[in-house]
């Protein structure tokens, strides 16, 4: 991994995003989907954090779908009406590779991936490009993002969303080309609220928990940080108590009903909450950027503020 490469990879996400934009707009990715009454979503790492946040909607929606990690002992059993949908950005996950071969021959296995010419797609009955390009920093980032994409065109291939994909992802593509942008503006702020000596806190609403989850993986990744994701409503159960005995310092993700009770608890302890998309009364700071109402929009774009956090951070170790 190259912390510098990792910048530009954050760089180029607007230049991918449109690309892709373009490409969702005159073909169906999903063209080659078996009918399933049924999907199970499997991945590992950031993968998995996508495919949670999917396989979650789809639900909602009225799809039988499910998300498990790759490295579960207890994969799903299937029926001849299963599609099995693996997400492996790079196409060498061992353990997704593993899940793969105990299907195959069982049920459809279809591999999203941005590695189409990977020995793991040469194994699948059907591969989605995720059009990323190439990650030099080695470090998924704009694969999360296209992952996100990808499966929000899903959802319109099943008949359970008549949302104007190609728009959204150009929408990401302007916020994200808005942040890129202006962060010297925001990210020296950022950082002196959030790196702190007992790590950081990311806090997503369960629908975009993904978000939440992945920001804490890029500082793990890059910075070598401590960063524990949590749930928004979860929070006031399994995390409120750090507030007591920690410099507890929160990347707070807006948009949860559950807010006001966190507030509270991060209130009376005199925690450090920084609140990105929304308005959040008590944050120390507010991050907001263009088509951050849209919860697909935020979906798509937020996490970037976490991994510009997780990139400066990075590169100062390097310097």
């Amino acid at each position: 991994m190259d912390p510098v490469l990792f910048a530009k990879d954050l760089t180029r996400k607007p230049e991918t995003m449109r690309a892709l934009a373009g490409i969702l707009e005159t073909t169906n990715p999903w063209a080659a989907l078996p009918p399933a009454d049924r999907y199970i979503l499997l991945g590992m790492g950031s993968s998995k954090y996508a495919a949670s946040v999917a396989a979650a909607r789809l639900q909602a929606a009225g799809i039988n779908a499910m998300a498990e990690l790759a490295s579960t002992d207890l994969l799903p059993a299937v029926t001849s009406g299963t599609v099995v949908l693996a997400i492996s950005a790079g196409g060498g996950s061992r353990e997704t590779k593993a899940a793969v071969n105990h299907y195959l021959g069982t049920c459809p296995v279809v591999l999203l991936t941005n590695k189409p010419e990977s020995e793991l797609a040469e194994s699948v009955d059907v591969v989605v490009d995720m059009y990323a390009q190439v990650e030099e920093g080695g470090v998924a980032s704009r694969s999360f993002q296209h992952t996100l994409a990808m499966l929000l065109a899903l959802e319109v291939h099943l008949g359970v969303s008549t949302r104007d994909v190609p728009a959204l992802v150009r929408a990401s593509a302007d916020a994200c080309e808005h942040l890129l942008g202006t962060w010297c503006d925001w990210l020296p702020q950022l950082t002196e609220r959030l790196v702190g000596p007992d790590g950081t806190h990311t806090v997503a609403p369960a629908r975009r928990f993904s978000s939440a989850a992945q920001c804490a993986l890029m500082l793990r990744e890059g910075p070598r940080s401590v960063a524990v994701a949590c749930e928004t409503g979860d929070w006031s159960h399994v995390d409120v108590y750090l507030t007591k005995t920690t410099d507890y310092r929160m990347l707070l993700f807006a948009g949860s009903k559950w807010e006001d009770e966190l507030m509270r608890w991060v209130g009376e302890r005199d925690s450090t909450v920084a609140a990105i998309g929304g308005e959040v009364p008590g944050a120390t700071l507010t991050i907001r950027y263009p088509g951050d109402e849209n919860d697909d929009v935020a979906l798509l774009t937020e996490v970037l503020i976490g991994e510009l956090l997780a990139s400066d951070q990075w590169l100062k170790q390097q310097s």
